[in-house]
């Protein structure tokens, strides 16, 4: 084992000096795959066709009709998303797609790139730099990353605010609008909430939730009538999203729903009990991760957490498994078992498309009465993967110096202007 490990870090090494090269023949082969397999992105088409009705009145009445099992496709995200993607209205479809395919492949560099600056902040470093091209370059070929562009998804997009604003701002309105901003496109994002109050940033949180609150009073004031509807009724409606049930939910609600059966005494109890557990495996791992001022470690677990926990996680909306990844290869706990064996999980499970390949069967096999146990059990990959990785990033470092070490690490000035999670470079 120890040799094949050597091995893997002296091609590590090579890669690490070709690492411009890497990204620019895996952003080549991309596109050659775009070219050459193209694919129809229904969700950016469901953005530009619902957009318009903002104004007019009926947001929440379009769909997009496809096909089974999913024949009906609606808007589902807040009226300010909608006020955003006007744009997109007026520009031709072919320059559309073009447009989001490239500004989603800079997003997935923004999102490698900041994962690798939380864990070594120093500027201009060049291993930060080589590390962020290769996992860019890698990130291209995980299955969320691939489902995200397919679909034209605007995942990567809000990825790379919420991380960009919780890397690059010195200011906490500059950290807390990154997250505000994007739970106001797509509620989800919100739990980077969270982020900030494990790690201190009051002030942070605070303009957080005001970017966020702006944002909606800025679109009820623009369409007062579809406001009122979505935070009324629509935003717990998890019936407009999906079947929950189908193996593209990853959540642990749609892994529990395949394995248990829906709307059962039995399945209600052990999902609050599930719930409670992971949810203390989350708080075990922030609180280990901000100890130790792994804030990457204390976001990864964060991110994951409210994806497990959200009643509906579709496939593409797991690109923090990047992240994840990157921490598992490089945080402070990486050279423990755990983490390498998790790494390899998260590459097993995106780059051989596991999710994909259910979803087919499903779509085959799966009309009425009990789900197959057979694909009910390796449905639970990604929630699975993210449990385990709670428990690796909530593992003790050897050598603690206790529960105020992290914080008596922390200059001063940066307590005093409630900076705890912001290492400035």
């Amino acid at each position: 084992m120890k040799g094949i490990w050597a091995t893997g870090r002296r091609a590590g090494q090579w890669l690490a000096g070709h690492a411009g090269w890497c990204l620019g023949v895996s952003l080549a082969l991309h596109v050659l795959a775009v070219v050459t397999h193209p694919t129809d992105p229904l969700d950016l088409r469901v953005y530009r066709e619902a957009a318009p009705h903002v104004l007019s009145g009926g947001l929440y009445d379009y769909a997009l009709w496809t096909v089974p099992p999913i024949p009906r496709l609606p808007f589902t995200y807040p009226p300010f998303a909608a006020l955003l993607f006007l744009p997109l209205a007026h520009l031709p479809w072919a320059v559309l797609v073009a447009l989001w395919q490239t500004l989603s492949v800079a997003a997935l560099l923004v999102v490698a790139g900041c994962a690798v600056r939380l864990l070594d902040p120093r500027p201009g470093d060049v291993r930060v730099r080589e590390r962020a091209l290769l996992w860019a370059a890698a990130g291209l070929w995980l299955e969320p990353v691939r489902h995200t562009l397919d679909q034209g998804q605007v995942n990567l997009l809000l990825g790379a605010v919420v991380l960009w604003g919780l890397t690059v701002p010195r200011a906490a309105a500059g950290r807390g609008a990154g997250v505000g901003l994007a739970a106001s496109v797509k509620l989800t994002p919100a739990v980077g909430g969270l982020y900030l109050l494990a790690t201190r940033q009051w002030r942070a949180a605070a303009w957080a939730v005001a970017t966020a609150a702006a944002a909606a009073v800025l679109a009820w004031c623009v369409a007062p009538h579809e406001s009122a509807r979505y935070w009324s009724a629509l935003v717990t409606d998890t019936r407009r999203v999906g079947p929950v049930w189908s193996v593209r939910n990853q959540s642990l609600h749609g892994a529990l729903s395949r394995l248990l059966g829906q709307d059962t005494a039995l399945s209600t109890i052990l999902h609050g009990v599930v719930l409670a557990l992971v949810t203390v495996a989350a708080a075990r791992a922030v609180r280990a991760a901000v100890r130790r001022h792994d804030l990457l470690g204390a976001l990864v677990a964060v991110e994951l957490y409210g994806l497990l926990v959200s009643p509906v996680s579709w496939s593409h909306h797991w690109i923090w498994c990047l992240p994840a990844m990157i921490w598992l290869a490089h945080g402070p706990l990486g050279q423990r078992p755990l983490g390498r064996i998790m790494l390899v999980l998260w590459a097993l499970a995106t780059v051989t498309r596991v999710v994909p390949s259910l979803i087919r069967v499903e779509d085959q096999q799966v009309h009425a009465g009990a789900y197959p146990a057979l694909l009910a059990w390796p449905g639970c990959v990604y929630a699975g993967c993210a449990v385990l990785t709670l428990v690796a990033i909530a593992r003790r470092a050897g050598g603690s110096r206790g529960p105020g070490a992290a914080l008596s690490a922390v200059p001063r000035r940066s307590r005093a202007d409630e900076s705890f999670g912001h290492r400035p470079g």
